[in-house]
């Protein structure tokens, strides 16, 4: 009784925030949010992120604390302050995007309802009696109905539509494109492809559907799978976002390891799911996207840079033999991703669940990579993990360096 209540008074909030006059004009939003092309350690500087909201992203993000505490102050006091920085970063952001693009989904009601809207999936399927939980493998939930046990929402476009009025669009990149349709094509002709990719933020999903959008490829970033940490599906307010995602549910080896107790658990559930992926592979026409570092890329302290983290040879050698299994054709491409700045992670990788959100308004990218040729033997096996990560790197590099000049850090 007790969520179903909190969920009325998000929900009554949001569809009365149209009463909010229309944002004004704040010429000096963008100076004091917009990541410099020097290092990034100056780009997330305390003084960037507490810019000074207009009076109207003021009353939005007003309206959402007092509805967030509200809702907290007796039930889940010690989850107030991270969801008030949630919403104020996430309002703040969509000041900046509207002080450029003017777009009425970047308006203060229209950002304040979608963060609303965000906490309140957050609790209704990320905690309490109706939390959503994940099997090994898992379909995107789109709103049908009949198929999805009387679920209406779509989560994926929802998840997306989150996120987009965070990418700078005007400044954001896609290389690589003739890569890219390439792996797609043959992806609609039967055979497998894997996208062999850095991850730098929660939003690398609803990056790449708003990027391959962009490019008229929307129906193809719908069929990506994506292999998905714990986190993921375990946070409340990271679960809403993946109930809308095609997932590997796995357990990264730090996880595992982090609770001998559970070990053999995570293990047995890793194997089903690497079961139900090679399924999918051995069905044919399946794009995979899997992060072989087994996390994000962290900021460097020293140089304010992000290097991305390197691939782990063992995951590499399983994705080649789930390839090698599946009896079709598969083919690999290293696929680099620039989405750091639009939700900094922490500089430190932290235990459990329910870190602190960052919103940044910025541009984003991807780049993919010339195939990567897969050849048996022990030899061949050294050269292609090798090949991966370096043809990962160097395209990362170019990446960075086009919507970031300066901020690259030196190839290793």
């Amino acid at each position: 009784m007790l969520f179903k209540r909190s969920f009325f008074l998000l929900a009554c909030t949001a569809a009365t925030t149209s009463a909010f006059a229309p944002p004004a004009t704040n010429n000096n939003v963008m100076q004091t949010m917009r990541f410099s092309t020097e290092t990034q350690a100056e780009a997330t500087s305390q003084k960037e992120a507490e810019a000074e909201l207009s009076p109207e992203y003021s009353a939005a993000f007003q309206k959402a604390e007092a509805t967030v505490s509200a809702v907290l102050k007796d039930t889940k006091p010690e989850m107030l302050p991270g969801l008030v920085h949630f919403c104020k970063e996430y309002l703040t952001a969509h000041q900046v995007s509207n002080a450029k693009n003017k777009d009425e989904k970047s308006s203060p009601e229209q950002a304040l309802n979608r963060i609303l809207e965000g906490v309140q999936y957050g609790f209704k399927f990320g905690m309490g009696p109706e939390k959503f939980a994940f099997g090994v493998t898992h379909e995107a939930l789109r709103g049908d109905a009949v198929k999805e046990d009387g679920n209406t929402i779509d989560f994926y476009e929802w998840g997306t539509e989150f996120f987009r009025g965070l990418i700078d669009k005007e400044d954001s990149k896609i290389m690589g494109m003739d890569n890219l349709k390439q792996a797609l094509e043959r992806a609609d002709k039967g055979e497998n492809v894997v996208f062999f990719a850095n991850h730098q933020s929660e939003a690398d999903p609803q990056v790449v559907s708003i990027l391959l959008e962009r490019a008229g490829l929307a129906k193809d970033a719908e069929k990506f799978y994506y292999v998905a940490g714990h986190k993921v599906t375990t946070d409340p307010l990271a679960i809403p976002f993946s109930m809308g995602r095609n997932l590997i549910c796995i357990h990264s080896k730090k996880h595992i390891d982090a609770d001998p107790e559970t070990k053999g658990v995570k293990n047995r559930q890793n194997l089903s799911a690497m079961g139900g992926m090679l399924d999918r592979l051995k069905k044919g026409g399946c794009i995979l996207w899997v992060a072989p570092s087994g996390g994000r890329d962290r900021r460097d302290l020293e140089s304010g840079k992000t290097p991305m983290a390197p691939f782990d040879s063992k995951t590499l050698d399983m994705f080649r033999l789930m390839g090698s299994k599946s009896k079709k054709p598969t083919h690999y491409y290293p696929f680099a991703m620039v989405t750091y700045e639009v939700c900094p992670p922490p500089d430190f990788v932290e235990a459990g669940v329910g870190e602190k959100r960052n919103f940044r308004f910025t541009p984003v990218g991807i780049n993919v990579g010339e195939e990567i040729p897969s050849e048996g033997g022990l030899e061949k096996r050294q050269q292609f993990n090798e090949k991966c990560c370096a043809s990962a790197q160097e395209e990362y590099i170019k990446l960075r360096e086009s919507i970031f000049p300066g901020t690259a850090p030196d190839l290793e």
